[in-house]
């Protein structure tokens, strides 16, 4: 579990990218890359919090906001939810699709919240074919892109778990490399600590892997839970995000069948903080999906849910800011 938090989190030198570039392609150079990406090993905190505690009864968010290309729309567009606790996923950091910008502290400054952001992948090309269109520049400034927590309090205590250290998108023989986007890193969860009227509550930010199979996916949400358990062994904890459920599976498999989904419940986690209905659709950067899914969750343990919903990524304009809806649920501290 990774514990340094830092204000600013370094770029990755010249000289270290073209090892990354030059590396041999194993799980074991792999984890070696990872040890010495120092921004790999930290977690960035920054903005401002609004208050000194949430409500016992608050609101949470989770939103899978695809690289966040406008991030003042996304803050926008979530503000009629009065968010207490925004779980990001997908959102760069120094990347040229994204003008560069720190798309979480973007949207934190909009909202005023505080936040902590965590390095998923460092990314040594432009992206996709569909992303390059909104590249002004022909490098990436940092190349970051991660996880975020938002929250209108101060995160007292922060963590990241790195789910996949062994190179799922880089070594060949793991199945989901890409030759056109050159990376390292893996999925991971972001875990913070927050005061409350009703006490300490602890929120995680994650993102599964979506080129894989049920399996692959259970034992990262196992990791995952053993890192919550580590973390936090008592108290309330609200876990949100993409956790595609049914993704890079056949046509008929049931997302139902993730046993991801048991594995929670036998810790003491509830599903029940997630609206019914699909969370994916057409997005400028993902304009014809093959199919409609349900990836995005919220799960609680020591809490309650009171109401939950899924808020259209279509903007007011029009627009769609993501490739995901976001999945929000009101919860009450037992």
């Amino acid at each position: 579990m990774i514990t340094q938090r830092l204000s600013a989190l370094p770029p990755v030198s010249a000289a270290h990218r073209d090892r990354i570039l030059a590396a041999p392609r194993t799980v074991e150079e792999h984890r070696s890359l990872l040890k010495e990406t120092d921004a790999m090993n930290a977690v960035q905190v920054g903005g401002e919090a609004s208050v000194g505690a949430l409500p016992g009864d608050l609101t949470v968010v989770a939103w899978n906001v695809e690289r966040c290309l406008f991030p003042e729309e996304t803050a926008a567009h979530l503000a009629p939810l009065s968010p207490d606790v925004v779980l990001l996923s997908e959102v760069d950091h120094g990347m040229a699709r994204t003008a560069q910008r720190h798309t979480t502290e973007g949207v934190a400054t909009a909202l005023g919240m505080s936040y902590a952001y965590g390095v998923e992948f460092f990314e040594m090309d432009l992206g996709g074919e569909t992303e390059r269109q909104f590249c002004k520049d022909d490098f990436n400034a940092l190349g970051f892109h991660g996880n975020a927590i938002l929250a209108r309090v101060p995160l007292e205590r922060v963590a990241m778990v790195r789910l996949d250290d062994a190179g799922h998108w880089f070594v060949p023989q793991a199945g989901a490399t890409d030759p056109g986007q050159p990376r390292i890193g893996g999925r991971m969860a972001l875990l913070a600590e927050l005061s409350t009227e009703a006490g300490k509550l602890t929120v995680v930010s994650t993102h599964l892997e979506s080129n894989a199979d049920a399996a692959f996916r259970r034992t990262q949400f196992e990791l995952l839970l053993d890192a919550v358990e580590d973390f936090a062994p008592t108290g309330p904890v609200l876990i949100g995000g993409d956790l595609n459920t049914g993704n890079h599976l056949p046509p008929d498999f049931d997302w139902r069948n993730e046993d991801l989904f048991s594995r929670g419940e036998k810790r003491g986690f509830s599903w029940g903080f997630t609206a019914d209905g699909p969370t994916t659709r057409p997005s400028l950067i993902t304009p014809h999906p093959d199919r409609v899914m349900k990836l995005d969750w919220i799960a609680g343990r020591g809490v309650a849910c009171k109401a939950n919903g899924v808020l259209s990524s279509i903007s007011e304009a029009g627009t769609p800011l993501s490739d995901h809806d976001a999945v929000w649920a009101q919860a009450v501290i037992a």
